[in-house]
Parts: C-alpha cells; structure tokens; sequence
C-alpha cells in the first residue's frame, strides 16, 4: 500500500498536481488498492491532524508576521538595519541578511521574508552596483534564517509530528540561525571586495541611529519577549503566538498610528490564505502518514539502515543526503510533515536527541528553498531582481557553501542545538 501511496504521488507531482491534493489523491488511491480499507480514512485522519492546540499558534503567528512586516513597524525595523550595515563593505547586501535576522523573531516563514525584503531591497542594492543574479540569490539564501529564528513555522510543524517541545526547538535554534547570518555576511563582503564595490555612506550620525533604535525597538523586543516567555514557561507557544497579534496591534495602533480598516482587512486576509495553505499540506501529509505508519514503513526503514550502515556517523550523513535529495522537488512544510515520522524512530535507534534531528531538518529542507528545481524562494528572489535562473545559481554557490558547513556542524556537534 504504501508503495502504491509514493508511485501515486510522485505521479501527481510529475502532472504539476498542487502538493496537498497530490497528497489527499494519493492516499485515496492507496486505500482503494487495498480494498480492505474504507476511503473514509482519509477524511478521518485529515481532520484528525487539526485537533491540535500548539497548531493553533500557526495561523497566530502567520498574522503577526503579517501585520508587522507591512507596517510602519517593518519599515523601520528594516531603515534602522540598513543605516548600521550600509556602512560595512557589502553593507548593502548585508542589509538583507541582518534583515532576515530581526524579521525572522516576527514573522517565521522563509517565504514571506524573501518576497517582503526583496520587493524593497533589491532594486537598491542594484543601485549600488550589485549584480541581479548576486542580489537574487542573496536574497533567496538570506530567507531561510528566518526559519531558524522564532518564531519558525517548521519548527511548528515539526514539533507537533515529533513531539518534541516547541520551546525548546525555538531556544535551539538561535545559535544556528546567528551562525549562519555570520557565515553570510562574511559571502556578502567577499562578493563586495571580489567586485572593488566599496561603500559610500556618510558617516554614522549617531542621533540618527538612537532615533531609529526607538523606532525599532517595540520590533527588536518581539523575539526577545517570546524567547524569555518560552524559557521561563510564562506561556504556552499558542499563547504567546495570540499575545504577539496583540502586541503587533498594539503598536500599530497606539505607537506608529499607522493602522486603518483596509490594512487590518488585507492582513486578515493574507493571513487566511497562508494558513489555509499551510493547514491543507499538513491534513494531506496527516492521510499519508497514517498509510506509512500502517504500513510500519518508519520502523522497517530504522532496521534497514541501522543494520545497513553500522556507524552512527554514517546513519547521519545518509539522513541528509536523503534530505537534500528530497528538500529540492518538494517544498517544505510537507516534507518535514512527510519525513519527521520516518526519521524519529531512526534517531532514537541511533540515540540521536530528536531536537538535534529537528535543528537537521530544518535546516536541510531550507536550502531545499533556494535549490532547483523547485526552490519557492529562488523563484521569488529571481523574478524579482530581473534575473535569468543561471545568473541567481552561479551565485548562490558560496552561500551554499555556508549552508552545507553549518548543517554539518549541527549534525555531528550536539552542542550546537543545547537544550538551555
């Protein structure tokens, strides 16, 4: 049966069928194979999958994110990183990286990130003499430390298949996601000094930068606040996720005064439809899960490879690879939804922390992003830079480079992903 579920899915997939239908069709035609089955199944565990209250912060922080990233509270959130780092030789290109950093505490959704700052720093850095395709693709690599940053969404999504603690996977994940932005600043500077591009800001007002710091300052405190509430068990992720929509509106309202009607509409809206899609992936992966499961696909696979490849080292590296493989066709929601139940009872037969898997797959499925064939925040990153699809991969390639040293690191150094 479950051989039947992948030749159906990968089939739909081929026909450029939408990645939660594929899933629902699949898993329908899995059952009527078997026949001993009722197709009612499907609708069961569909509807199962959303039973959940820590799902209920996804929808919550979709809309925090929203709200923030299309205000005055965004804006000024990105003018206070630009004044800092457009003083640094590839500032301009820095600007993204460190921008994705602090949107990454409000809004956890790569794709969101690369389509916000692209729109607004693109055309600018190719103002300042900085290739398309260079522009693109730093933009579409820079996008996924937002899924390192809490809130994340992934993690989310990884946290309930797996039960791992949602807080524990957002307090891991900052030392990565700063790591990261490290290693791309250091690409961004490279790229700067291999094109003789030097900056030509004036000097730093420092009245200027107090003056954007407060205006920054309600943004910079969200991920701190959710960061502190989460260690110290003040509130639950769903909590803290409605308690963001209420600080969003909060300063919007009462600090920036930039809120109307038809802002608060779009952003429902926004909100809405990314939720819808986000909940339709994971009612189809809940079908397709339940036919594995039954099936004891995760179970079999842990045996094979364990016995197959004996040395733990080589169990983690076959892992990734398997990732990378799987992280560049299918986008990432699904394959964290797809993926986490066969890799967990693998982890523990190897007696790696599922925390530590978390962190792995996160970060493996994320540079499935900017990876063809799919790669959603290449696509979004190239179209908006003007650039052909060859011009944005020759220039990925360092920041790959990064990627893959990072991934590695948090592989076979558990230190990187500590509980704190």
């Amino acid at each position: 049966m479950s051989l039947v579920l992948i030749v159906a899915f990968v089939a739909l997939m081929v026909a450029v069928v939408p990645v939660a239908h594929a899933l629902v069709i699949a898993s329908g035609i899995a059952l009527l194979w078997e026949a001993n089955l009722p197709l009612l199944l499907v609708v069961q565990q569909m509807f199962q999958q959303t039973q959940s209250f820590p799902m209920l912060a996804l929808p919550f922080f979709i809309l925090a994110g929203t709200l923030i990233m299309e205000g005055r509270l965004g804006q000024e959130l990105l003018k206070f990183s630009g004044e800092l780092m457009q003083r640094v030789r590839g500032g301009a290109l820095s600007t993204t990286v460190v921008g994705s950093v602090v949107f990454g505490g409000v809004s956890g959704s790569a794709v969101a990130n690369a389509s916000a700052l692209g729109s607004v720093l693109i055309p600018w850095q190719k103002r300042q003499g900085y290739p398309a395709g260079l522009c693109a693709a730093n933009n579409a690599t820079s996008a996924v430390i937002d899924i390192l940053i809490p809130p994340s969404i992934p993690m989310i999504l990884y946290a309930v298949v797996s039960g791992v603690s949602i807080g524990d996977l957002f307090m891991a994940g900052v030392v990565p996601g700063i790591l990261m932005a490290l290693g791309f600043i250091g690409v961004c500077w490279w790229n700067a000094r291999r094109l003789n591009l030097s900056t030509e800001a004036p000097p730093l007002d420092m009245r200027k930068v107090a003056c954007l710091a407060f205006l920054a300052i309600p943004a910079l405190l969200l991920p701190v606040l959710i960061l502190v509430a989460l260690r110290f068990g003040f509130a639950t992720p769903t909590e803290i996720a409605v308690m963001a929509v209420l600080y969003a509106l909060a300063a919007s309202l009462f600090l920036y005064r930039d809120m109307s009607w038809r802002r608060f509409h779009k952003a429902m809206i926004d909100a809405g439809i990314a939720t819808g899609i986000v909940m339709m992936v994971i009612m189809g992966s809940a079908a397709a899960s339940w036919i594995l499961t039954y099936d004891q696909v995760p179970q079999r696979f842990a045996e094979w490879v364990s016995t197959t490849l004996r040395e733990p080292w080589l169990v983690l590296l076959a892992m990734n690879v398997i990732m990378l493989a799987i992280g560049g066709p299918l986008d990432l929601a699904p394959a964290i939804l797809l993926l986490a139940p066969i890799f967990v009872p693998l982890a523990q037969q190897i007696g790696l922390d599922p925390l530590q898997l978390g962190l792995m797959m996160v970060l493996n499925l994320g540079i499935g992003l900017y990876t063809p064939p799919v790669g959603t925040t290449l696509f979004i990153s190239t179209t908006i830079a003007g650039s052909t699809m060859s011009e944005t991969t020759k220039a990925l390639w360092p920041y790959f480079f990064v990627a893959i040293a990072l991934l590695l690191a948090i592989t076979y150094i558990p230190a990187l992903t500590v509980r704190f």
